[in-house]
């Protein structure tokens, strides 16, 4: 057996042994999470960005193997909840190529993007903290983060020597809904300015039971994953090297796909370096870099039409990707001290798919190269203000398609001629800062953000069973353009702490898919009156999107040798087409709270969150009823007396998620009508840190 291998198995193995709970990190429920916007550090400036964070205990609270699904509950934030192994974030209504997911700064580099079916191989596992960014943060990372940005954050790379020079954490669950087993193991040691890391993480799920008795049949999935990384320390920065891989088996599913026993195998290698040098010279505060390669492909499983079982579909990735920061040192003007940073960011991505089914996209390249720039100018102790720009050229190449006007027979096949097509988004942001009374800040921003059409949006001429829709791409589509203004409101001291949000968005050339009345089987040849794929074409329309999110946490009285609270949220996004008719899939409106006790051991709580039933639906669209979530979940923490190389603290805990059993279906999910979210499950987890 490959010793990633057996570290996985050893990882999981503890989860057979030692009682697991889900616990909830205190600290967050003191004091509402102080916003970060990269890995690498944390600024003033990024009081101008609405984030949230999770870490901790919380990141294990969920049988969670996506960062979707993780997050699905926060506000302003959904998931598409396809299968188990494939869940991508949704903020504020936008998804797919408008929210990029990265790990400490470097895209996931995958397929996750490109369809509803494809996983993000980012195990949740694998992450300290994890981190939305939405509103001016997101120009440091790219045109194709105009939603927002989801950053997982670990230690593979460390940029510090550690404590007492060694380190080490294990963590296990496992759930009654699916019969699932997880567990991960990471160990961080140092000594002469060299800090090394080791983890490897596994999982194992069966099919989960949904209310009624019944399971969501073809819902397994199991999936691994080692990375091993090393930094040289030195008097004022870092510069460090990791390399990961992950494998993936999950099924896919729904009526079709169950019959079939569609499954997907994916398989990603990944190689990073990043470094940081702070204060070189009076004239430059710090400098950073990151680069990150990966290798990505999988295979698409199941029956075809003659029932054999065999690969029908491969989708392969290959992708690089390098930024380099720098902060200027502060600068005395007749208004106030200016601080900034300036980085250029440059990409190629190569993107296709291969297979019996004709293939949904042919290969396709993409570069980009971006410089992008942040000044804040601190005017007074309370009021300050911040402009951001990022100008980016992409060249995007691949075969376009060629359909007849009314995208039906005959000629029986469409025609395809090479093409690339260049592009030039420019956006720019301006914020205002101001400190008031009560301890609160006031936040206004103010956005114009450009972004270029993806190669699939260009190019696709072919089956997608995943959205059951049969894709034609516009080789003609413009830079889709966005224009927002967002106002904030945040207290994250003293009894009562709270942040609320409103925000408008006007989009102009909004990128999506046309219905054009026709349906499909797996070949244009086929499309007509009937088939089982309803044919789409990428297309443009303006629409405007707007909506609200809160949060808020009361200290209502202290209790023993802790503090009992009450929490609440809301949020709810409205989107529509310029002529009045309604985007589809938007994520329905929800308010929730909860009452909960923390300690310096103990940690409870019982919340509910509401979801209202979505009836402002789209052409083709159906409504989706609402649902009632409850959940409940207590931990305890022990620590210990410290001992060199001893354990430190232990974390045990237990939580209920649906207690009602309640029937749920996803509206933004494709296979809502399908499939139904997991029913009541009990998680255990534990995490041991020595």
């Amino acid at each position: 057996m490959k010793l990633g291998n057996w570290a996985s198995v050893a990882a999981l193995s503890g989860a057979a042994c030692i009682p697991v709970a889900w616990a909830e990190m205190a600290r967050a429920q003191e004091a509402l999470s102080e916003i970060v916007v990269t890995a690498e550090r944390e600024k003033d400036t990024d009081a101008f960005q609405t984030t949230t964070q999770l870490s901790g205990e919380a990141l294990q609270r969920a049988a969670s193997s996506s960062l979707a699904d993780l997050l699905a509950t926060q506000p302003g934030i959904a998931a598409s909840t396809f299968a188990p192994g494939a869940s991508r974030p949704n903020i504020r209504g936008l998804d797919d190529y408008r929210v990029r997911i990265q790990e400490n700064g470097v895209g996931s580099q995958d397929a996750s993007d490109f369809s509803q079916d494809h996983q993000v191989p980012v195990d949740p596992l694998t992450a300290d903290k994890v981190e939305v960014i939405r509103g001016p943060g997101t120009l440091r990372y790219g045109n194709q983060a105009i939603g927002g940005v989801v950053n997982a954050i670990n230690n593979r790379i460390p940029e510090n020597l550690v404590p007492d020079g060694f380190a080490a954490k294990l963590k296990s669950g496992g759930s009654t809904v699916d019969g699932s087993i997880d567990g991960a193991a990471s160990i961080d040691a140092s000594g002469n300015n060299v800090a090394i890391h080791v983890d490897a993480f596994g999982r194992r799920a069966g099919d989960y039971r949904i209310p009624g008795g019944g399971v969501q049949a073809n819902t397994r999935q199991q999936s691994e994953g080692q990375a091993i990384g090393g930094s040289y320390i030195f008097d004022g920065g870092y510069i460090g090297t990791a390399i990961q891989h992950i494998t993936s088996l999950y099924h896919i599913p729904g009526i079709a796909e169950s019959a079939a026993r569609t499954r997907i195998d994916l398989e990603q290698t990944k190689w990073t370096t990043k470094g940081e040098w702070r204060a070189p010279n009076e004239q430059i505060a710090a400098i950073r870099f990151a680069v990150g390669v990966s290798d990505y492909k999988h295979g698409e499983y199941g029956l075809d039409g003659n029932g054999v079982d065999g690969l029908q579909n491969t989708i392969t990735n290959k992708e690089i990707e390098g930024r380099v920061e720098l902060d200027h040192a502060a600068v005395s003007t007749p208004l106030g001290a200016l601080t900034g940073s300036w980085g250029i960011q440059a990409s190629n991505r190569k993107l296709g798919t291969f297979g019996v089914l004709g293939g949904l996209l042919a290969p396709t390249n993409t570069d980009s190269v971006a410089g992008f720039a942040f000044e804040q100018l601190q005017l007074s102790d309370t009021l300050k203000i911040q402009t951001a720009a990022r100008v980016e050229t992409l060249t995007v190449s691949g075969l376009a398609p060629i359909f007849p006007a009314n995208f039906l027979p005959p000629p029986n096949t469409f025609t395809e001629s090479a093409a690339t097509r260049n592009f030039t988004p420019a956006s720019f942001s301006f914020g205002v800062l101001k400190s008031l009374p009560w301890d609160m800040v006031l936040s206004f921003n103010a956005n114009r953000t450009q972004r270029a059409p993806a190669a699939p949006e260009l190019f696709s001429r072919g089956s997608d069973g995943a959205s059951g829709t049969f894709v034609i791409g516009n080789p003609d589509l413009k830079i889709e353009t966005a224009e927002s203004l967002e106002l904030g409101l945040k207290r994250s001291t003293g009894q009562l702490r709270f942040e609320a949000n409103i925000y408008y968005t006007r989009y102009l050339d909004f990128i999506f898919k046309q219905v054009t009345g026709n349906f499909c089987t797996d070949v244009f040849a086929s499309c007509g009156a009937a088939g089982p794929l309803l044919q789409v074409a990428y297309g443009q329309r303006d629409a405007n999107f707007r909506g609200a999110e809160l949060m808020a946490q009361l200290d209502v009285a202290p209790m023993h040798d802790g503090m009992f609270g009450l929490d609440g949220q809301f949020d709810v996004v409205r989107a529509t087409f310029a002529d009045g008719s309604n985007v589809p899939r938007i994520a329905p409106m929800r308010l929730g709270g909860g009452i909960w006790f923390r300690s310096a051991a103990w940690y409870a709580r019982l919340g509910l969150l509401h979801a209202f039933t979505q009836d402002d639906i789209a052409l083709n669209e159906t409504s989706t009823a609402g649902y009632n979530l409850l959940k409940a979940e207590v931990s305890y923490t022990h620590t210990f007396a410290k001992v060199d190389g001893g354990l430190r603290d232990l974390t045990i805990g237990v939580v209920g998620d649906n207690l009602l059993d309640e029937r749920i279906r996803n509206h933004i999910s494709f296979k809502k009508a399908e499939v139904l979210q997991p029913g009541l499950g009990v998680r255990l987890f534990t995490t041991l840190r020595f």
